[in-house]
Parts: structure tokens; C-alpha cells; sequence
């Protein structure tokens, strides 16, 4: 890679983001206690040697913003802002040859262009696209992003929910060391790292600032751009729009929540998670259920308990799983291009974070799912295997999961309790 240079923060990051990073009130004390002024080229803090590197706070409000914006309930951001202490010193023009993977590594979170690529073709994660020589890569949230992308997928590394150690020091030495006695030092250093981070205020992952517009699109407190947007209309078409709004139950709740066509919000957690009202989840299961699997036998109650297991009904999804049905990008891509689900597009990880989108290739999972490996399977198989993966079902062992399955269905059974 060619050598990158970086003065000021707009060298190295959009004029939205730049904008976010005023938002945080942190930011902006450092920056005005500085001489820095809004509407002027921000400089980058120099160490000794005039390398640019970010502050604790500018590198906490970066971590904060990819985290709400791509990884909310997914990666904490304090695990961002440890490793790029460790890793880089918080400089975003690092770079590191090892010599045994005759790799190159970058950027504040140190990623090489190889794995960047890897996450970009095979895990849908294509909110930055690479340049020829990798040379975006050094721009901190490019990095970040990456980086946390990388995160979660060692989170649910063969689809086995991984703990915190193993993610970090699999971070270091790949998936192969992250229980090897090369990378304990590695991980003592981040816990002490992490244990001597600046306290978190107001980037924690459940805390969103709010800077409310009458005019924004995306709802309150959510000028960013991508799936931050926190508006039913953001994440779907105009013609699902129209459904959910000729579906009764739907039309009275949002008219008694004051919701207006073109406007209407999701509901949010106290962290500021968006998910989908009950009414909404079974609009939504019933309509894709209705348009795409009417001779499948599914019932729409059936999809909503799952979302309701998997995601809690969360937008993003929760944990590992994205999405309101927890579906991953490289089973739904292989599902859209294998198995010719095509009725929604899925180009990306984000995509998923679409209800209908997600609802539709959960449902197309369940499909699959119900004639795996060519017999026809029992509903309480399709739930597990769905739940813990088709190789994973005993339906002895995995008896729990059926009966929390039952309990979650009941609360969609009586339409009282529905209404």
C-alpha cells in the first residue's frame, strides 16, 4: 500500500461524521479547549514524532457512533477503544508487516486489507467499499467498522456463542490461538486497558444522544445515515408501508400513537433500541407469510414466537443474531442465490435489519427447515433446528427450547391478549 497522510479530520472522515463528532459534547469541550472552530479544518492531535493519532475521547466518540450505527446490542464499544490502545496507540496511520503471515496491518484497530476484503465478499459487511490500494482503510471509522464487524463474527465463531476472552485474544492470534497460551498476555492487557478507560458517559451502547430536527427523517436523535435511521419508512417499501397501514390493527395503533404517513416511528427501549410492537410483528409475518408462503403452512404466530425467542423483537437484532428473526448474511444470501428467494434483495449485512427483509428470509429458512435433507420434518424439529441449527437437534436434549417456544406462542394464541 502506498503511504497515506493525514492533517485534519476531514482528510480522513465524511462531513457527516465529522458533524456527529461535534454532537458529543466531550468532543466538542476538547475541540474548542483547543482553538478548533465548527466550520474550520479540525486538526489532528501530533505525538513527538508528529504521527496523528485521536485522543481518548475523539477515539471513544468514533467507537460509539459505528457501534449505534451498525453493532447496537451486538459489540460494546469500550472493547473498540481497548484494542485500538493496545494495537495502534490510537494512531490511524499505524502499520505493522508480520513476517509469519507476511500480512500488513492498519489503521487504529490494526485490520488487514485481506480480512477487510473477506468481511466485505463473504459476510455482507459493505457499508465502505475498499479503494484499489486499501488506502480508505486507514480512516478511523472505515477501520473501526471493520474491525467490529470482525468482532461479531468471532462472536458466534462456528455458530457457538464465544465469550468475551475468546473473541479478544482470537482477535490477536486468530481462531486457532484464542485458547493457546501465546495470547493470555495479550488479553490481561486488554483487561487492564479496558479497566483504565476513560468512564463511559455518554457513548455507552444503550445511551444515544438526542439531538432532535422537526425536519429529519430518521425520527429523533438519529441524524446519522444507513440503518440508524429509526423510521418504518427508512427500512421499507412503500408498498409493505401501505399494507401495514391497511391492516387494522395496525392503522389504530399508530393513529393512537399520533403516527403520521411517511413519518412513523419505531418504538425504542429506555437504550434507545428500535423494535416492532406485537400488532406490528404479527402484521408484518402475516403479510409476507400471505404474498410469499401461502402454501407452506406457516402460521404467522409461529414467525412471531421465533422473533420474539431469537430477537426479542429488536429491529437490529440482539447479541450475534441480526435482525428481527436473527437471520445471518451468509444464510440469507444462500438462500437468495442458492435456494431463488429473490422476492427481497439482500445485498448487504444491512439489509437484514429490515423487517420485512428479515421476516422473509426467516420464513424461507423455515422452509428449508421443514423438508431438511429431503423428509419432511415436524414442527417441533423446525423450531429447534431454527433456534440451534439443524445438525445441533436432539429432541430430547433440546426439549427447553420447544416448550419456551410453546409459552412465547401463547402469547400470540389469544387475540385478546394480541389486542
Amino acid at each position: 500500500m502506498t503511504s497515506v497522510s493525514f492533517k485534519y479530520w476531514d482528510d480522513c472522515v465524511d462531513p457527516l461524521d465529522l458533524d456527529l463528532m461535534w454532537s458529543d459534547p466531550d468532543v466538542k469541550a476538547e475541540w474548542l479547549n483547543v482553538g478548533e472552530t465548527k466550520g474550520s479544518k479540525v486538526h489532528l492531535s501530533r505525538d513527538p514524532d508528529g504521527q496523528p493519532y485521536l485522543t481518548q475521547t475523539e477515539m471513544k466518540a468514533v467507537a460509539g457512533i459505528i457501534v449505534r450505527r451498525h453493532f447496537v446490542s451486538q459489540i460494546d464499544s469500550d472493547m473498540l477503544c481497548a484494542i485500538a490502545e493496545i494495537e495502534s496507540d490510537r494512531q490511524p496511520l499505524a502499520t505493522r508487516y508480520h513476517k509469519k503471515s507476511k500480512e500488513v496491518t492498519v489503521g487504529v484497530m490494526q485490520i488487514s486489507p485481506k480480512t477487510a476484503e473477506w468481511l466485505i465478499r463473504d459476510q455482507g459487511n459493505r457499508t465502505y467499499e475498499l479503494d484499489v490500494e486499501s488506502k480508505v482503510l486507514y480512516k478511523p471509522f472505515v477501520n473501526v467498522y471493520f474491525a467490529a464487524s470482525y468482532l461479531k463474527w468471532l462472536s458466534n465463531f462456528d455458530q457457538i456463542e464465544r465469550s468475551e476472552e475468546f473473541m479478544i485474544r482470537a482477535y490477536r492470534g486468530g481462531t486457532k490461538k484464542a485458547t493457546h497460551k501465546s495470547t493470555l498476555p495479550y488479553w490481561k492487557k486488554y483487561l487492564s486497558v479496558r479497566e483504565s478507560l476513560p468512564s463511559r458517559k455518554i457513548f455507552g451502547v444503550g445511551s444515544v444522544p438526542n439531538a432532535p430536527s422537526a425536519s429529519s427523517s430518521s425520527g429523533p436523535g438519529s441524524p446519522m445515515k444507513g440503518p440508524i435511521k429509526t423510521t418504518w419508512d427508512t427500512r421499507t417499501s412503500p408498498e409493505d408501508m401501505e399494507q401495514m397501514w391497511n391492516n387494522p390493527n395496525v392503522n389504530k395503533e399508530w393513529n393512537k400513537s399520533g403516527e403520521k404517513q411517511g413519518k412513523v416511528r419505531f418504538s425504542h427501549d429506555v437504550e434507545r433500541r428500535p423494535y416492532l410492537s406485537r400488532v406490528e410483528l404479527k402484521a408484518v409475518a402475516e403479510i409476507i407469510l400471505g404474498r410469499h408462503f401461502s402454501t407452506k403452512g406457516v402460521k404467522p404466530i409461529v414467525l412471531c414466537a421465533i422473533a420474539e425467542m431469537v430477537c426479542m423483537r429488536f429491529v437490529n437484532g440482539i447479541g450475534q443474531r441480526t435482525g428481527l428473526m436473527g437471520i445471518d448474511y451468509p444464510t440469507a444470501r444462500w438462500l437468495y442465490k442458492d435456494l431463488g428467494y429473490r422476492s427481497y434483495e439482500v445485498e448487504s449485512v444491512e439489509d437484514l435489519t429490515k423487517p420485512f427483509v428479515s421476516m422473509y428470509f426467516g420464513a424461507a429458512y423455515m422452509a428449508w427447515l421443514s423438508e431438511y435433507n429431503g423428509r419432511e420434518r415436524t414442527p417441533e424439529y423446525v423450531v429447534q433446528a431454527y433456534l440451534s441449527g439443524p445438525q445441533n437437534v436432539n429432541l430430547q436434549e433440546t426439549g427447553p427450547l420447544w416448550f419456551k417456544f410453546q409459552e412465547t406462542l401463547s402469547r400470540y394464541e389469544d387475540n385478546r391478549k394480541y389486542g
